[in-house]
C-alpha cells in the first residue's frame, strides 16, 4: 500500500505539472467528486484502487509547499524524516491522555518537551499544541486562572486573530489593541495603555515574534520592560519566529523572548514538521498545574501515587497523537546545526528575493525582510490591480503568492519557508507576475 500510495503522489504532481491545480475552486471540486464517485459505496473497491484513485485526486489537487513557487503562506513542506516519523506515529496509535495507551511516547514527550523548552527559559516546561492558535488560547486561560478577576489582553494591531477568538472562547473581554504603524507594535501607545490600566489585577500584554503579514519582530526586551514595571503578564506569539533560536545567525533576533511567562512555537513553519506541530512553553512548570483534572478511568489518585505518569493536565484535548516523535526524530537526525542551516537558507533566499525586487524596474519592495517573507507590488500598480494578478496566477495555477496589508498598502506576499529554493526560481517567481501586468 506505500508503494501504490508513493506513485500516487507521484502521477498527481505530474498531472498538476505546477505548484496549484489550474481552473480554479469549481474545476478542482469537479475532479474531486468525479474521483469520489458515491461518497458512502455500499461496497468497496478494495484498498488499492480506493488509495490510488484518492491519493492521485489529492496530490493533483494540491497546493504544493515543496514546489518554490508555491509561496503564500506560513506553509512548510515537511522534511522526509519527519513524515516518515509520523507515518510510524499513525501505525502505533498512541493516544496521549493516559501512560497506558502510550508508555514509550509520553517518555519521550516529558524529555523533548523539558529541553525544547529550555531553549526559550532555563528550567522551564512545554505542552505540545495543534500550533499557536491552541497555544494562545492556553495563555488566555493560564492568565485566568492564575491570576484574580477578569482577563485584560492587550496586543498590537498586528497581532494574530487567534488571540481574538481566545478572549471571546474564554468568555474575557475585547482585546485592547495597541497601534503597530510600521508594523510592528508602537512601545509608546503600550505604555499609555498600560498606565490607564494601572490597578487591574490582571492584565495581559501578548507581544509577536513572527508576524503573519509581514514576518516582523516586535521590540521583545522594551515591552518585557514594560509588562515588568507594570506588573503585566506577558505571553509572546512565536509561531513562524520562534525556531529562530536554533539559528546562531539570527538568534539575536529573539532577545527578550526569555522573559516572558509564556509562548506559542510552531515547528510545522520554521520547523519543516507535518501538520501538527506546536508548542505552548511556561517559564514556570508549576504554573501548568492550574490545567490538571481528574478522570478516574485515566487517571485515579492511586495509580498517581503508584509513580504512573499523569498525562491528562498536558493538554486540554484528551485523545491526541504522539506529535513529538517526528519533532524527535527531526532533532536527532539533522541536530541544532542542521535544522540551523535550514532556517539560514530560506532567510537568505529572502534577502535575494528583496535584492531582485529593489532593483527591478517594475516592482517595489515593502520593507528589507526581518525573518522569510518579502512584500512586494508592481510599481504604480492599483490594490484592485493587484488581488487580479494574484488571483489569475492561482486559476491558471503557475503561482501562489499571498496578500498583506501593511502601513496602508496591499502587497504581495512571498513567504520562503523550502529550503530547496534558489536563486533561479525567485527570478521565475517574479517574471511570473509581471506576465500578467496589464501591458
Amino acid at each position: 500500500m506505500l508503494d501504490t500510495v508513493l506513485d500516487a503522489l507521484h502521477q498527481g504532481a505530474l498531472n498538476r505539472g505546477g505548484p496549484l491545480p489550474a481552473g480554479g475552486p469549481a474545476a478542482v471540486a469537479g475532479r474531486v467528486s468525479q474521483a469520489l464517485g458515491t461518497p458512502l459505496p455500499q461496497q468497496g473497491t478494495g484498498s488499492h484502487d480506493a488509495l490510488r484513485r484518492l491519493v492521485t485526486t489529492l496530490s493533483e489537487g494540491a497546493a504544493d509547499p515543496a514546489d518554490p513557487l508555491c509561496a503564500a503562506h506560513l506553509h512548510c513542506p515537511p522534511l522526509a524524516v519527519a513524515t516518515a516519523a509520523d507515518l510510524a506515529a499513525a501505525a502505533l496509535n498512541p493516544s496521549m491522555d493516559s501512560w497506558d495507551q502510550a508508555p514509550a511516547a509520553s517518555a519521550l514527550e516529558a524529555l523533548l518537551t523539558t529541553a525544547l523548552a529550555a531553549e526559550v527559559h532555563p528550567g522551564a516546561d512545554a505542552l505540545v499544541t495543534t500550533g499557536a492558535t491552541e497555544a494562545n488560547q492556553l495563555a488566555v486561560l493560564l492568565a485566568r486562572e492564575l491570576r484574580p478577576g477578569t482577563v485584560q489582553l492587550v496586543c498590537g494591531t498586528n497581532a494574530h486573530h487567534s488571540l481574538h477568538r481566545a478572549a471571546w472562547l474564554l468568555g474575557q473581554p475585547p482585546p485592547l489593541t495597541v497601534p503597530a504603524p510600521d508594523g510592528t507594535l508602537d512601545t509608546s501607545a503600550l505604555d499609555a495603555t498600560l498606565r490607564r490600566l494601572a490597578g487591574h489585577p490582571n492584565v495581559l500584554v501578548a507581544a509577536t515574534a513572527g508576524t503573519t503579514d509581514a514576518g516582523l519582530i516586535d521590540p521583545l526586551t522594551r515591552i518585557a520592560d514594560l509588562t515588568e514595571h507594570h506588573g503585566a503578564r506577558l505571553h509572546i506569539d512565536a509561531a513562524y519566529g520562534g525556531t529562530l533560536l536554533l539559528s546562531d545567525t539570527y538568534r539575536h533576533l529573539l532577545t527578550g523572548l526569555d522573559r516572558a511567562h509564556t509562548t506559542a512555537i510552531d515547528l510545522h513553519k520554521l520547523g519543516w514538521q507535518p501538520v501538527a506541530a506546536g508548542l505552548l512553553t511556561a517559564r514556570d512548570p508549576g504554573e501548568l498545574s492550574a490545567l490538571d483534572h481528574r478522570a478516574d478511568y485515566l487517571n485515579p489518585d492511586d495509580d498517581t501515587q503508584a509513580g504512573i505518569p499523569d498525562l491528562l493536565g498536558r493538554s486540554l484535548r484528551t485523545t491526541r497523537r504522539p506529535d513529538i516523535l517526528k519533532i524527535a526524530v527531526t532533532l536527532q537526525a539533522l541536530g541544532r546545526e542542521g535544522l540551523g542551516r535550514l532556517t539560514d537558507h530560506v532567510c537568505a533566499q529572502a534577502r535575494e528575493l528583496a535584492r531582485l525586487v529593489e532593483t527591478h524596474p517594475r516592482f517595489e519592495l515593502g520593507a528589507e525582510p526581518v525573518i522569510s517573507t518579502v512584500l512586494f507590488r508592481p510599481t504604480g500598480t492599483d490594490d484592485h490591480t493587484l488581488a487580479d494578478v494574484r488571483r489569475r496566477l492561482l486559476a491558471d495555477g503557475h503561482a501562489v503568492l499571498g496578500r498583506a496589508q501593511h502601513q496602508g498598502r496591499r502587497w504581495l506576499k512571498a513567504t520562503l519557508l523550502n529550503p530547496h529554493t534558489q536563486p533561479g526560481d525567485l527570478a521565475a517567481l517574479l517574471k511570473l507576475v509581471e506576465g500578467h501586468l496589464p501591458r
